[in-house]
C-alpha cells in the first residue's frame, strides 16, 4: 500500500521528470519507488531518480517518524549511499526543486 505522502512525492517527481525529458531528452532519468525498507521493518519508503548515462542517483527517503521532512542524497548507482543525508521540508520540495536537482546533478558541467 502506498502512503499519501509517497503518492504526493510520486506526483511531484512525475511532473519534474516530464519537464526534464521535454527540456533535456538525452538525460532520460528513471524514477523508482522502493518499499523494501518497510518490508525489512524500517518505517520508511525510498524513491530513486537515476541517470543511466552518468551512473548518478538522487535518493529521497520518507520516514514515518518525520512525515514533514524528506531526507535526500546525491549519490551513484554503483555505490552504497553515504551515512549522511540532507533534509528538506516536504512542503518546500516542489517539482521545480526536483527538476533543478536533476538538471544540475545529471548534466555535465558546462565549460
Amino acid at each position: 500500500m502506498i502512503s499519501q505522502s509517497l503518492a504526493k512525492l510520486s506526483d511531484i517527481a512525475t511532473e519534474a521528470h516530464t519537464r526534464i525529458q521535454q527540456t533535456f531528452a538525452h538525460i532520460d532519468p528513471i524514477v523508482g519507488v522502493n518499499q523494501s525498507m518497510r518490508k525489512s521493518g524500517v518505517p520508511a519508503d525510498l524513491m530513486t531518480i537515476d541517470c543511466l548515462k552518468s551512473g548518478k542517483r538522487i535518493i529521497l527517503v520518507l520516514h514515518d517518524q518525520t512525515p514533514d521532512v524528506i531526507s535526500y542524497q546525491f549519490s551513484y548507482k554503483d555505490q552504497d549511499p553515504a551515512d549522511t543525508f540532507e533534509r528538506i521540508k516536504f512542503a518546500e520540495l516542489t517539482s521545480a526543486t526536483l527538476y533543478d536537482w536533476m538538471k544540475s546533478y545529471f548534466l555535465p558541467p558546462q565549460s
